[in-house]
């Protein structure tokens, strides 16, 4: 089995849940939030400063990495793990949004995807097929297959081609799949229920043995929230309850508290390090720009109620004074600062299910992280 999933405990009020998933390189608590090193890296942070702000799985991105270094340089190295100096679990995700966000640059048909590298404008063809057999020479422990996802807004036939092709290069997936990583299922549909409903029936007609997870995708992509929740519950409630739920690429902390009292397992986002690139800082009081005036003379930490490293060590001025100069430092503290930021949430949470205080702890309070990049 190359993951095992035990659910531990389904709050009473909601859907929320704790989970453990059990992987060749390790296991992880849910629900779990895994930081992103989309080409290898997680930006400005090394493995060992991951592990000390209790980091249990990363996730990587199959074309980007296909891209550069190249799967012959990954192979040769045993892997990404060995690679990338990372002992943990890696998710990989297929790519298929990055391909495709890049219309001018691609070709869909049948058998795949023709594209063009964004570096040198070098020519590919990807099959699903290949897809899977990259992730496996890379060593994932778990493995998305290849979708296509529907752009948002989409007419009905986008979204209808979006679930056909979708679902057809998932069936070949499954066919192919060696079965070393764990291979998720990546459910589309648009942005209507209904083809969300249509995507799922025809999913639940698959051989779910050698599915060890959903992935809800198309998300996050500037649709109103009331069609994200709307979108996240229908799948939750349809999907089996037994395996792990993934929602692609969401987002916020206050949207990570909705997920998890809807049923959602796992969570990715850039949001974290690529806002403390720009002097934003996670906070339990909202989301600051460090950068700003206001905190010239501030003696204060980031967040007086945090416990990482770099509240303990840096002020908020300091901190300013370094992103002012332009120093590469502040990029580094805001980053692991964010990171952990993150990870303590996703372990209140989990501390709040477990208790059977979650709907009074953080559905009725009122947690607010408006970020306006100005």
């Amino acid at each position: 089995m190359p993951l095992e999933f035990k659910i531990l405990k389904t709050d009473s009020k909601t859907s929320a849940r704790i989970g453990k998933v059990v992987t060749e390189h390790g296991e992880f608590s849910t629900p779990v939030f895994m930081p992103v090193a989309t080409k290898g890296a997680v930006k400005t942070l090394e493995p060992v400063e991951l592990k000390e702000i209790s980091t249990e799985i990363i996730l990587s991105n199959t074309y980007h990495m296909f891209l550069r270094p190249g799967i012959e340089i990954i192979e040769r190295f045993g892997g990404l793990h060995n690679f990338m100096r990372w002992d943990g679990p890696i998710l990989t995700d297929s790519g298929g949004y990055q391909i495709f966000s890049q219309k001018d640059l691609c070709k869909i048909s049948d058998k795949g995807v023709k594209f063009k590298s964004y570096i040198d404008g070098t020519e590919y063809f990807l099959t699903p097929e290949n897809i899977i057999q990259i992730q496996e020479t890379y060593g994932s422990d778990i493995i998305m297959p290849l979708d296509f996802p529907a752009s948002y807004p989409s007419t009905s036939t986008q979204t209808e081609e979006s679930t056909k092709i979708t679902l057809d290069w998932l069936k070949r997936s499954i066919n192919c799949h060696p079965l070393k990583g764990a291979l998720f299922a990546i459910t589309q549909g648009g942005f209507e229920t209904t083809a969300r409903e249509h995507f799922i029936y025809e999913l639940n007609n698959l051989d779910l043995s050698k599915i060890y997870g959903f992935a809800i995708g198309g998300m996050s992509l500037n649709e109103p929230k009331e069609i994200t929740w709307k979108i996240v519950e229908t799948t939750c409630n349809l999907i089996t309850k037994d395996k792990p739920r993934y929602l692609m690429g969401v987002g916020t902390p206050q949207d990570i508290v909705k997920a998890v009292s809807l049923g959602i397992d796992m969570f990715d986002c850039i949001l974290p390090t690529r806002l403390g690139r720009n002097s934003w800082a996670f906070t339990n009081q909202g989301v600051v720009k460090l950068k700003n005036s206001v905190y010239k003379n501030d003696d204060s930490p980031v967040d007086p109620e945090c416990g990482c490293s770099v509240c303990k060590t840096y002020s908020r001025a300091y901190i300013r004074h370094l992103f002012n100069i332009e120093e590469i430092l502040p990029l580094k503290l805001l980053s692991y600062h964010n990171i952990y930021f993150y990870h303590n949430l996703i372990k209140r949470i989990r501390e709040s299910i477990s208790r059977g205080t979650f709907e009074t702890d953080f559905l009725k309070k009122q947690i607010e992280f408006d970020v306006k990049l100005t």
